[in-house]
């Protein structure tokens, strides 16, 4: 026996079918067909005021919107749209509110959302985020294999100058090359110290940091002015997973001793402080 096929419109006619009938008063034709007597008396009204299209679904959407857009002010915005198309909506909005001071302009949200159905912008292309490369473990077999380098975190010496320590040692044999005091952790700051350990100790084969400025950017690959430098140089650059900072233990831990001995307390001046650190 095939199975019987049915669906709300054809249960909501056979409803009204039996209810005409008179053979079944409401309470009994709810049980049937499984209802609340509510909901029949409203099938039942629907039926009465415009027959079998009553029956069918209606869209549960609102009758009206008191925050609609009027049509003068879409008129406004599409019109100030097309005199410049390369405006996007939080420029558009406040050269209308300055010349149409009748009009209740609605959020920049909203307008792009005009813009867009009229097809007068588009949605940029989103920028592919670099995935990170991954940490390889840390191997230094020799001296100048590897060195580690890291800035120690910002700090105010006693006359309230920022202080950023910049370390830089070596991996095989734990020698802290530089701990140097800078303004910054731009680039400019950092280079001039890694000439000079160049010059002094030679290249290492590669260098290793975290994720942060000058040594990463969210730029292609991760890449910073300072890395790219030691590219062209033939170092490597490894780069520890974000929020891994036990990928580089031994400088985070040389760090700890670092805290301890030179900042607590903080020199006065931070002349001071840069003479002991360099």
């Amino acid at each position: 026996m095939p199975w019987k096929e049915t669906d709300p419109m054809n249960e909501r006619v056979q409803f009204i079918a039996a209810y005409l009938s008179e053979v079944y008063s409401m309470t009994e034709l709810c049980e049937r067909f499984g209802i609340r007597r509510n909901t029949g008396y409203k099938w039942v009204r629907r039926y009465t005021e415009e027959g079998l299209t009553g029956l069918q679904e209606k869209t549960r959407a609102p009758h009206h919107c008191p925050h609609r857009m009027s049509q003068a002010v879409e008129a406004a915005l599409l019109e100030a749209k097309r005199a410049h198309p390369h405006w996007g909506p939080r420029k558009i909005l406040p050269y209308l509110a300055r010349r149409r001071l009748e009009l209740a302009l609605p959020a920049p949200s909203t307008a792009g959302e005009l813009f867009r159905r009229a097809g007068l912008s588009h949605a940029r292309r989103r920028r592919r985020g670099h995935r990170h490369p991954g940490a390889i473990p840390l191997q230094a077999e020799v001296p100048n294999a590897v060195w580690t380098a890291d800035f120690k975190g910002q700090f105010r010496p006693g006359d309230g100058c920022s202080c950023y320590p910049l370390t830089v040692a070596d991996a095989y044999s734990r020698f802290l090359l530089s701990c140097s005091a800078r303004l910054s952790t731009k680039q400019m700051e950092a280079r001039p110290i890694f000439e000079r350990l160049f010059h002094a100790y030679g290249l290492p084969e590669a260098i290793r940091t975290d994720n942060g400025a000058p040594f990463a950017t969210p730029a292609f690959c991760g890449l910073s002015k300072l890395s790219v430098w030691w590219i062209t140089l033939g170092i490597r650059h490894q780069r520890i997973a974000p929020g891994r900072p036990e990928q580089n233990g031994a400088h985070e831990r040389m760090h700890r001793t670092l805290k301890a001995e030179a900042t607590r307390p903080p020199a006065r001046p931070a002349g001071a402080l840069r003479s002991l650190l360099s």
